[in-house]
């Protein structure tokens, strides 16, 4: 569907696709000249665009959780694993396996000590860890039998936002921007969040590759100005930047006529939402219209416990930075803003499993259920898509390195790990896929990235097939050559 070519984003282009919409531009035309508004580009790449076909989901929030929370002790119960603690595994079990840290000739199993429970209709199973997420059991797509093909931090997180482990991908929200464009004038199409002590995998992780950079994720500060140098510097007024801005375009609109670069229109366009940000940001993470019950759903104002959400989850502080990232999340699909990425970092536990993991999950438990919930009594769960997710799993070996004085955390285990996802025209209640008994391997339903990315495509009526640019003389898309869509995920 989208196989542009440099000539689709010139003037002749704009001009054949707008159609009826010609009238309308020439209003904004006239506006302008009486200084109310600023004229269109001559093309928008953010404009909305149709889908291949009926959309489940309009919005999406991704909440990335960075070093891979362990499903063993979140999602994914193994009573087995308990009765077998402190056993090695067969050597042939681990014989051609990698691993990043464990030592194999010492390597033992590692039970849990979490508590399992049932909730909801559905009877899903959730660690005692999570307590308000249990309360939305029924509205969740629970993927126990995720995989991939990188047992490293930044190629897995590659992988899993952009397809495959290399450098210059684009990312999920990128194709979803690139795909449908925005519904939002004064906001980016992505919109990245941040808490913690910062992912390892940096800006690789909100980028656009090879796509304009105009559909690349922007990433908004939880305090101060939401983006740096957004404000104009002492001493230049509106009207002022406005003439600079108008005068800027001219220049860039007449070189897109002669190369027709698809660049030049993502400056345009970045130049003009810039200028429209800045009262529209502000207003953003102003929360002051927000009520109590909303703050206090979220969570803003609790009590961190020690030193917050454990060293390796960023010290304090975080609690209220990461649940006002999930209100804003809410505030921003709101708006239109059609991907919203929230990245936690770490979730990495070698060592120190039990204490750090609870921390964590303190932190991200009960404003990731109240987002659900909100979003819900709001009418816009059905259109928003809520991911919870990591680039791998833990293993159900424990720790063994030297020096560490005991078993106390599990490594990278890239064979099998949980993903949920709940609203988005998904099926609410359904535990999709199983792992054998010690959380090893896959024995039912295994789904690979890119079945996974297929398959959210798919939620927002786009063929993963169809949605391709052409890059280097082939048409390149974001499950590769790979993915399968699931209809069972589907309501």
């Amino acid at each position: 569907m989208w196989n542009e070519t440099l000539a689709a984003m010139t003037r002749r282009y704009f001009l054949e696709a707008s159609g009826y919409g010609l009238g309308m531009a020439a209003l904004t035309s006239l506006m302008a000249r009486e200084g109310r508004a600023a004229p269109p580009p001559a093309v928008n790449p953010l404009a909305p665009k149709p889908s291949h076909s009926s959309p489940r989901a309009k919005n999406c929030i991704m909440i990335f959780l960075e070093g891979a929370p362990s499903q063993l002790d979140l999602f994914d119960p193994k009573p087995k694993l308990n009765e077998l603690h402190g056993q090695p595994l067969p050597e042939s079990m681990t014989k051609n396996v990698r691993f990043a840290f464990i030592k194999k000739e010492t390597a033992a199993l590692y039970g849990s000590p979490r508590k399992f429970t049932q909730h909801g209709e559905s009877g899903m199973q959730f660690s005692d860890l999570l307590p308000h997420l249990a309360t939305c059991a029924d509205d969740m797509l629970m993927i126990r039998s995720m995989h991939t093909d990188q047992f490293n931090h930044h190629p897995a997180q590659l992988s899993l936002l952009c397809g495959r482990s290399f450098f210059g991908l684009p990312t999920a929200g990128a194709w979803l921007n690139y795909g449908l464009g925005s519904e939002c004038d004064d906001l980016p199409g992505y919109v990245v969040l941040s808490a913690g002590r910062g992912t390892s995998g940096g800006a690789t992780l909100w980028q656009s590759g090879f796509l304009p950079s105009v559909y690349a994720g922007v990433l908004f500060r939880g305090q101060g100005d939401p983006v740096l140098n957004l404000a104009n510097p002492p001493g230049i007024s509106a009207g002022l930047q406005r003439a600079g801005l108008n005068a800027l375009r001219t220049l860039n609109e007449s070189r897109l006529d002669v190369v027709g670069d698809p660049e030049i229109a993502s400056r345009i366009a970045s130049y003009e939402l810039g200028f429209r940000m800045q009262s529209a940001a502000p207003d953003l993470i102003d929360l002051s219209s927000e009520t109590k019950a909303t703050i206090d759903a979220y969570g803003l104002e609790r009590e961190e416990a020690g030193d917050g959400a454990g060293s390796r989850g960023g010290g304090p502080g975080q609690f209220r930075q990461f649940s006002q990232n999930c209100l804003l999340a809410r505030r921003l699909v709101e708006r239109g803003v059609r991907f919203v990425q929230i990245n936690h970092a770490s979730w990495d536990h070698h060592s120190n499993l039990d204490r750090e993991l609870a921390g964590n999950c303190q932190m991200a438990d009960q404003p990731v259920a109240a987002l659900i919930k909100d979003l819900k009594q709001r009418g816009l769960l059905d259109e928003t898509l809520v991911i919870w997710a990591s680039e791998f799993g833990r293993t159900p070996l424990g720790e063994n390195r030297q020096g560490r004085g005991g078993v106390t955390g599990r490594d990278h285990h890239p064979y099998a790990f949980t993903v949920w996802m709940a609203g988005g025209g998904v099926r609410g209640g359904m535990t999709y896929g199983e792992t054998d008994e010690i959380g090893w391997s896959i024995v039912d339903k295994p789904v690979h990235i890119n079945d996974f990315h297929a398959t959210m495509l798919h939620l927002f009526g786009l063929d993963h097939l169809r949605l391709t640019y052409r890059f280097q003389g082939l048409d390149a898309r974001l499950t590769g050559v790979a993915g399968n869509v699931i209809p069972d995920w589907a309501a």
